[in-house]
């Protein structure tokens, strides 16, 4: 029996596996590296180890200190999570030879499925060797890891080098393994899977399709169970696949078997050897805690004979510190306040008031709605994501809520090009008019003594936020009854929720306040600006900035200050939550400056170079003069 697990992992897949051994009476080990010191999963453990250093690969990826954690803690099994060295034979091996048991497949499984390529040999596949135009397009993956993080579509041969290069420094970062191969890129296909688990007796369970075809950068967005509209046959296609792949490695434990599915075929992807990310749609779907039987397989029980009957549907979708609408980079900053409304499930590594920072993956938080029919659990998690309380970092909530609302989504007929054909759209912005107004009442409240009421009428008090990326103006006044302000009735205004009635409409904003001048208004955030604005946030033109705070990594090769630069060629790289960002030119021109320097570690708005653009000769003069 494990009476002490340390799990080799942190952020919300930690704080999830604590929570069932709690509830089994499993005393908890976490690890944490000098950027997780004070993170919840590190909080929440009966005990904890630090890891020196902050990068994975300093870390999280070092399992030599990891299972020396484990044998100073006392812990007497290991759960690697999901990502990191959750798919490392070598790992799996070490715990093993360390005298602890290790939650999950044999090292053997693991080295034939958790490398992509010798996986898709076993199931009678090859990778693409040589590339040639009749190939494209292609896709680029990482033989190690998941996640979208080493994985690059290529429609042009002339790309391929470039982003072969890439993919390969990626994957180094974030698995330790840079080695990458091809495959034929399948357009307009869905990402479908099957959960199975299996025992040391024999017994595979095939527990149930899911749907995971909304993804941005190959990263999954909004996860399903069932599948959607596979149909029986297909669906029995895909389990005897699925149970034909892990007899083949006799595999125990918890494991995922990726499909891509075009019409009514199905092309095997890989098997991924331990617990997906979106688990817990199939753990809703079927009523078990996969946790636990990860537990009880590893202790060596039994599965009965046959999986638990599947009701209803469950829908899944991840909250990503990140900004959609510019090129999904990833934010950072306070994560002032996270909560969800009663009857849904919240999976989060984070606590209120705790930093996100610029080492690991962005995303915040996974909810979860089951209901007794797709429509019903569609409609009860985008109804818990738009009433969610979500105050800090700009997020992708907004883009969740239209995309579950979407009539694509919702008649089940998306596929991954989803966001390659609906980002534009769902990422409009869409403000509140009202906000502004809500925000300035409440920040009004309570200060009559200057610039309050006057016998005599004046010119309205007024105040500017940056809402959506767009200035507003709020104007009110103070009068004897209180404050009031043009087109609207204010029924109530204090420091925390304004009351206001439109169109004879009574509408309620709760507004809260941070310090940088932050505003929250329901689920609408804007900044207040300054009276007067601060010249020196001027830019020169053609300035590039950091779109994110992160690490420098690259710069492309040759490149110096006074070279030419032509629209979109890529100038630096970089690295941030565990993804490479590429740094391009806006405009043909002139690199006139070049401050980044590999190695640099970098600020939202740092200035990394200057590009003056290159102006068009105007019209010759007409004549000899």
């Amino acid at each position: 029996m494990i009476s002490s697990l340390l799990v080799a992992n942190r952020g919300e897949i930690a704080c999830r596996i604590f929570r069932t051994c709690r509830e089994a009476g499993v005393r908890t080990v976490a690890v944490y590296s000098d950027a997780d010191e004070d993170a919840l999963h590190t909080r929440e453990a009966d005990a904890a180890v630090r890891l020196p250093g902050s990068t994975p690969a300093e870390t999280y990826l070092r399992g030599d200190l990891i299972v020396r954690a484990a044998l100073e803690a006392g812990a007497d099994a290991v759960h690697p999570g999901y990502g990191f060295l959750s798919e490392n034979a070598d790992f799996a091996r070490a715990v093993t030879g360390a005298g602890l048991l290790w939650v999950g497949p044999s090292p053997e499984a693991i080295e034939a499925m958790a490398s992509k390529t010798r996986a898709k040999k076993l199931m009678g596949l090859e990778p693409l060797e040589k590339v040639t135009e009749a190939d494209l397009p292609v896709l680029v993956k990482a033989a190690a890891g998941g996640g979208g993080r080493g994985m690059r579509i290529v429609r042009e041969l002339a790309q391929l080098e470039a982003e072969l290069e890439a993919a390969r420094a990626e994957a180094l970062s974030a698995f330790g393994d840079g080695e990458v191969f091809v495959e034929p890129y399948v357009e307009g296909g869905r990402h479908v899977e099957v959960q199975i688990l299996a025992d040391a007796h024999g017994t595979v369970w095939p527990l149930g399709t899911r749907d995971c075809s909304l993804q941005r950068r190959h990263q999954k967005v909004i996860e399903e169970a069932p599948a959607p509209g596979l149909g029986d046959e297909l669906t029995r296609r895909l389990y005897e696949l699925s149970v034909r792949a892990a007899r083949a490695v006799d595999y125990v434990g918890a494991g995922t078997v990726e499909f891509l599915v075009a019409g009514t075929t199905a092309h095997f992807l890989e098997m991924n050897t331990r617990l997906q990310v979106e688990h817990p749609v199939s753990e809703a779907v079927f009523g078990v805690d996969l946790v636990a039987l990860q537990l009880r397989i590893a202790e060596g029980e039994r599965l009965e004979g046959e999986p638990p009957p599947a009701r209803g549907h469950a829908v899944e979708a991840r909250l990503y510190a990140e900004d959609p609408a510019g090129a999904w980079a990833p934010q950072t900053g306070t994560l002032h306040r996270i909560a969800v409304p009663d009857g849904v499930r919240l999976d989060t590594g984070f606590a209120d008031g705790d930093p996100v920072g610029i080492h690991y993956d962005p995303m915040l938080a996974k909810v979860v709605a089951h209901g007794a029919t797709r429509a019903e659990a569609v409609r009860r998690l985008a109804g818990a994501l738009e009433r969610a309380t979500v105050h800090g970092p700009v997020t992708n909530r907004d883009l969740l809520v239209r995309s579950l609302r979407h009539e694509e989504f919702a008649g089940a007929r998306m596929d991954t090009g989803f966001y390659d054909r609906h980002l534009a759209a769902l990422t409009e912005p869409a403000p509140d008019p009202y906000a502004p107004l809500a925000a300035a009442l409440a920040d009004a409240h309570g200060r009559s003594r200057f610039g309050g009421w006057r016998n005599l009428a004046s010119a309205p008090q007024t105040k500017r936020y940056r809402m959506h990326g767009t200035e507003h103006e709020a104007a009110y006044r103070h009068t004897r009854t209180g404050l009031a302000a043009d087109g609207v009735r204010v029924l109530h205004a204090d420091a925390g929720r304004v009351v206001l009635e439109v169109e004879g409409v009574r509408r309620t904003f709760d507004v809260t306040r941070y310090d940088g001048g932050r505003v929250f208004v329901n689920a609408t955030a804007l900044t207040e600006l300054p009276r007067f604005p601060d010249p020196a946030a001027d830019r020169a033109p053609g300035s590039l900035l950091a779109p994110m705070p992160g690490t420098v990594v690259r710069v492309a090769e040759g490149l110096v200050e006074g070279a030419a630069v032509r629209a979109g060629d890529p100038l630096l790289w970089l690295e941030a939550m565990k993804m490479e960002h590429r740094i391009a030119a806006p405009a043909a021109g002139t690199l006139t400056a070049l401050h980044a320097v590999v190695g640099q570690q970098v600020e939202v708005g740092a200035l990394l170079a200057v590009v003056r653009e290159e102006t068009a000769p105007g019209p010759a003069a007409d004549g000899a003069g």
